[in-house]
Order: C-alpha cells, then sequence, then structure tokens
C-alpha cells in the first residue's frame, strides 16, 4: 500500500481534517461530501494503524507518502 500511516486514529483523523480545510469542505452545510479522503483502519497488524490511501491530489496537503504492508482476512 501506498499512503499516509498514523499512530493513532486521533491523528488520522486530523489528516482527514487537514485535507477537507484545504479543498474548502464541505461546500455547504446539507453538501453529500464532506471529506476529500477518508481513513481505515489496519486492526489485523500488530500494533494495529490507521492510514489513508495516496491519492496526487492529496500530496500537496499531506507530503510525500510511504510504502507499507497492511494485513487483511482474504
Amino acid at each position: 500500500m501506498i499512503g499516509y500511516k498514523y499512530n493513532t486514529e486521533k491523528l488520522a483523523i486530523a489528516a482527514r481534517k487537514k485535507c477537507a480545510d484545504y479543498y474548502g469542505l464541505p461546500k455547504n452545510p446539507t453538501s453529500s461530501t464532506i471529506y476529500k479522503v477518508n481513513y481505515s483502519i489496519a486492526d489485523l497488524n500488530t500494533p494495529k494503524f490507521w492510514y489513508i490511501k495516496f491519492d496526487e491530489s492529496i500530496k500537496e496537503v499531506l507530503g510525500n507518502p510511504i510504502e507499507f504492508n497492511i494485513i487483511t482476512g482474504i
């Protein structure tokens, strides 16, 4: 996976908010688009962590992504 990795959910939420603020989201109180990106949890990894998948549109906001592995149950 290429993206952004966070040790706490609080940090992932802050990164998501940073992206939303950068793009001026939500556009209005009834907008269906609230966030530019969302985070996920890698709860099968030890220790678990939260992450945001890389998208070129958020590189300017969050910086350079990293590569990391996610254990899945599939």
